[in-house]
């Protein structure tokens, strides 16, 4: 129906599913194997968002493929619609509540309680990767760059400090040096 966003691997166009009647986004992302790691990213963040399930992080409806793996070049991931996203949210409404406040935080410790306890980084969790409806629900979305924590272990994780979004560091960033502390006794 129309474009709602643009984003670093392509744009978000709003549609209609013809079989259910629902409005969906449609992520359109270009050239998916242009670069492999932006190939890897588009992987990691459909992977991601297919197992985690919870109603305040972003649901992948379907994902549409090409029919011939010739003609495979762009991939299209249709997500439930959101109406816009918390930074627009935020630097539109000067009427906001501290009840609403309260509701926006309720919903985003909930959704990273249960993405950290899948041992899930965002690591790029900032108000235009929070979608928003008008009836104040949260979403998460955008985990191009999550990362998955497999071990448990106290050693040092080498993840990559950059991200797309660079005046902002995520906390799992700032404290990702060694992924348990060791206290010692002197």
């Amino acid at each position: 129906m129309e474009v709602i966003g643009r984003g670093s691997y392509g744009i978000v166009g709003s549609a209609v599913d013809t079989k259910t009647g629902e409005k969906v986004a449609i992520k359109k992302i270009n050239d998916v194997f242009e670069h492999v790691s932006d190939a890897t990213r588009i992987l990691r963040e459909i992977k991601l968002l297919r197992l985690l399930r919870h109603p305040d992080i972003v649901e992948i409806k379907h994902i549409m493929l090409p029919p011939s793996r010739r003609e495979f070049r762009d991939i299209y991931v249709v997500f439930e619609l959101m109406e816009s996203d918390l930074h627009h949210v935020i630097r539109e409404n000067d009427d906001l509540t501290p009840e609403h406040h309260q509701f926006f935080l309720y919903q985003l410790l909930r959704s990273l309680k249960y993405i950290h306890s899948a041992n899930v980084f965002h690591r790029d969790l900032k108000p235009k990767n929070i979608l928003a409806n008008s009836d104040c629900k949260l979403k998460i979305c955008d985990f191009g760059l999550a990362r998955v924590s497999f071990n448990d272990a106290p050693s040092p994780i080498f993840w990559t400090d950059y991200v797309a979004t660079r005046w902002y560091r995520a906390p799992e960033l700032c404290g990702s040096f060694f992924s348990k502390v060791r206290y010692f006794k002197i």
